[in-house]
């Protein structure tokens, strides 16, 4: 009857030891190449770490997303944040809309003075306009192998009136930010390459895509699913900091 009992006892702990282990290795952290969709679920490309493929048939490089089941989203938001950096380079993986119309609504969700969002992003899908835009502008020849641009510009008719009007830079900024870390969350890269203030940038950007007279373009953003990943720059520095 003893000997029945220590058997009892010994399975009951073998199950839940089992059990743990599962849990465990259900909830691990693995990696995720594609993108991710509303479930959070790796919509190509996902596989347990250093066993993932990436959807063009290379290894997960740097490019790979590791999600952690248990990461506070505190945690997430910062380490998107901490972990941006510009990306000059891109394969030639076309991006998913859904994604591109996230990235947009992503911008679109930043703060502007007093409500007036005035704001027009210009979507720059087209190859020979992303050539062209790559090859006019010196300082964004990345550009001509983006899957697609952005020309974050403000709208004249939408800027408040008199000495406010010049906040339009800063919603723009804030909406160009947004954009950025959108664009990293999906395992996107892309770069500001700044137009405005340099009229003669931004009136050439404006001519290549035909713009409005209202719009000024402040930025350019190429977009793509990055070739190389540089490590992000620590630029933490304590005498930047004032304190009153």
């Amino acid at each position: 009857m003893k000997q029945m009992k220590i058997a009892v006892v010994v399975l009951a702990v073998a199950v839940v030891t089992l059990a743990c282990l599962l849990w465990a290795g259900h909830n691990r952290a693995h990696v995720c190449c594609g993108v991710m969709d509303s479930a959070k679920e790796c919509v190509s490309g996902c596989g347990d770490e250093g066993s993932c493929k990436s959807a063009d048939g290379n290894g997960c490089m740097e490019a790979c997303r590791r999600m952690d089941g248990g990461m506070d989203v505190n945690e997430a938001a910062l380490e998107n944040i901490m972990t941006r950096t510009s990306i000059r380079s891109y394969t030639d993986r076309p991006v998913e809309e859904e994604v591109i119309t996230r990235i947009l609504k992503a911008g679109m969700a930043s703060p502007t003075a007093v409500n007036r969002q005035p704001w027009a992003f210009c979507l720059v899908k087209d190859r020979k306009l992303l050539e062209m835009l790559g090859n006019e502008m010196k300082n964004a020849k990345m550009t001509a192998t983006a899957a697609f641009a952005i020309v974050v510009c403000g709208d004249m008719d939408k800027a408040l009136p008199g000495a406010a009007k010049g906040f339009w830079i800063q919603d723009a900024s804030a909406a160009t930010e947004n954009i950025l870390l959108a664009a990293h969350a999906f395992g996107l890269g892309a770069v500001w390459t700044g137009l405005y203030p340099n009229v003669e940038r931004a009136k050439k950007v404006a001519s290549i895509l035909s713009l409005p007279e209202n719009l000024m373009p402040l930025n350019l953003i190429p977009v793509g699913y990055p070739a190389q990943i540089p490590a992000p720059k620590d630029k933490w520095k304590l005498e930047n900091i004032l304190v009153r």
